[in-house]
């Protein structure tokens, strides 16, 4: 392919940026230019997430606009929802089922959407939708801090890059004390992805 743009959403502190970071790098060592960008919360930890990442033969701006993204990696289903105006009908969406309620909903002040609610919106942009239970996988790895990884080994199945070059970049990223559970979690998302739900 030419160019293949991502977008990845999700909560500060459910480990996004390195998932991008990592996501970039594969595409580096796949031999594109990549490039990316991070929007920020204001709140970092507990606020919005979005990781723009672009991989291609050679890339101008790390940021893609709207109607444009390929794949869209949602770590929480409502962030996924705040990047359907990237995507176009025939993007990609991975989408984490486990929900963090924003502050608002916390408080009382809004009402987070139903599940079946979420899923007719992402359906409605594009019928290409996969859904994982990551976090329940990490958990069940024993943290739920690996999430990331199992979001990107799922990822890593829907991709023609070598599982080989995956592993390397994420192994290269995470402490060397944590490089089993790591590793552990990349092959568990690759797993989970068989039997996650495509519309």
């Amino acid at each position: 392919m030419n160019k293949i743009d991502f977008l990845v959403a999700g909560v500060g502190g459910q480990g996004t940026i390195l998932a991008s970071d990592i996501l970039a790098e594969v595409g580096m060592e796949a031999g594109y230019d990549a490039k990316k960008s991070d929007v920020l919360g204001l709140a970092v930890r507990g606020g919005s997430v979005l990781s723009h990442v672009r991989w291609g033969r050679t890339v101008a701006s790390p940021v893609s606009r709207k109607g444009t993204i390929d794949y869209l990696l949602g770590f929480e289903p409502l962030e996924a929802l705040r990047g359907t105006e990237f995507l176009h009908p025939q993007s990609t969406a991975l989408v984490n089922t486990q929900p963090i309620p924003p502050v608002s909903v916390s408080s009382g002040d809004a009402i987070y959407p139903a599940k079946e609610r979420l899923e007719q919106i992402l359906h409605a942009v594009t019928a290409n939708v996969y859904f994982v239970e990551a976090t329940e996988e990490a958990i069940g790895l024993g943290s739920s801090k690996v999430t990331n990884v199992v979001m990107i080994g799922a990822f890593s199945a829907l991709l023609d890059v070598p599982v080989e070059v995956w592993e390397k970049v994420i192994l290269s990223r995470v402490p060397e004390k944590y490089s089993q559970l790591n590793k552990a979690a990349f092959f568990a998302g690759r797993e989970l992805i068989q039997g996650a739900r495509i519309s």
